[in-house]
């Protein structure tokens, strides 16, 4: 009898409680997002750092950033494929290395396209232009999260370069755009395009004899302890953007997925001056250490400009839908430039 009231008061509690289990929702499990890039201490670099506290500024521990520079995640052609396979959230590289993804990321590698880093700023900034390149590479399952001003190009070399035609016969490594390998097979180097970390070990051995770079990258790893020499060709800037895996990004609340564009676009605003100021001050570093710093003559450089422009018009003109993307940002930068 006492048993069968132990039961009958036991069976009443459940009942009882049954409500609150049933209202009860799981907390909702920390989401992962891996950042991952192929350099450190530069301005992608940067920009990983201040989106993550961005973030958090936003969601708290509901995700958790962890950031991965100096190709901890692999080569840059693994990174890129793992942004596309949603191994990694989030890459953030050189518009260059992202042409194999899709080519109208060349457009933003055309030479002359950006004078200077206000260009390059004012152009990604436009709401209406800025709205287009978030979403212009969700049928490769990529959004756009971040875009910055990175550097401008510079050709590092073993032997000094002061003249265009003394990169003839020099092998020299590329990002993969075409905006970069044709340049240089006009200038009668042979370009190389190979992963970051491949570079040093080539330049050591003999299998390069300078890359296409921009000036952070040279002081972050120290490049002034394998040569000296860089000439300062800069017929174009370097444009990084930060891509996302779409999949995973639709997979978050949209609390979180607008926490993340927020957060990415604060990240930006804070560090367009540090990048700027940063490219200033790896020329006075690699001065510091006994680099030099060539020029091409104020005629070879407007004539390298010229050719290598004319060049990049027919390259645009191969494929329809990268022309359509640099005419837009051309005159997107028209617009917007200092009278």
């Amino acid at each position: 009898m006492l048993s069968s009231i132990f039961k009958a008061a036991a069976l009443g509690t459940a009942l009882a409680l049954l409500p609150l289990a049933m209202s009860a929702k799981p907390a909702a499990a920390q989401a992962t997002m891996k950042l991952a890039s192929a350099t450190i201490n530069d301005v992608q670099h940067e920009w990983q750092k201040v989106f993550a506290d961005e973030l958090k500024k936003r969601v708290g521990d509901a995700v958790k950033t962890e950031i991965y520079p100096a190709s901890q995640l692999g080569a840059i052609p693994r990174m890129a494929e793992g942004v596309l396979l949603g191994t990694i959230e989030a890459f953030t590289t050189p518009t260059s290395f992202m042409t194999n993804v899709d080519p109208r990321f060349q457009a933003f590698d055309v030479p002359g396209l950006f004078k200077t880093p206000q260009d390059v700023d004012n152009a990604i900034h436009d709401p209406e232009y800025r709205a287009h390149l978030e979403e212009m590479f969700l049928d490769k399952g990529l959004r756009v999260i971040g875009a910055i001003y990175n550097s401008p190009t510079v050709v590092f070399t073993m032997k000094p370069v002061t003249k265009l035609e003394e990169l003839k016969g020099l092998k020299i490594r590329t990002f993969a755009s075409p905006m970069q390998i044709k340049p240089m097979e006009l200038a009668g180097a042979t370009p190389l395009p190979l992963a970051l970390t491949e570079v040093i070990p080539q330049l050591e051995s003999g299998g390069l004899d300078g890359m296409l770079v921009g000036m952070p990258i040279l002081t972050a790893f120290k490049y002034y302890d394998v040569g000296k020499n860089i000439t300062d060709l800069r017929f174009a800037e370097i444009v990084s953007v930060t891509v996302v895996n779409e999949d995973w990004f639709q997979s978050q609340s949209e609390d979180i997925r607008k926490a993340i564009i927020e957060a990415g676009r604060a990240a930006e605003t804070s560090v367009f001056p540090w990048g700027v100021a940063n490219v200033q001050k790896t020329y006075q570093v690699w001065a510091d250490n006994g680099g030099v710093v060539n020029k091409l003559s104020a005629d070879e450089q407007a004539k390298m400009e010229d050719e290598f422009h004319k060049l990049a018009d027919t390259l645009v003109n191969t494929d329809p839908a990268v022309k359509a993307e640099y005419e837009k940002l051309k005159a997107l930068v028209a617009s917007k430039a200092a009278p």
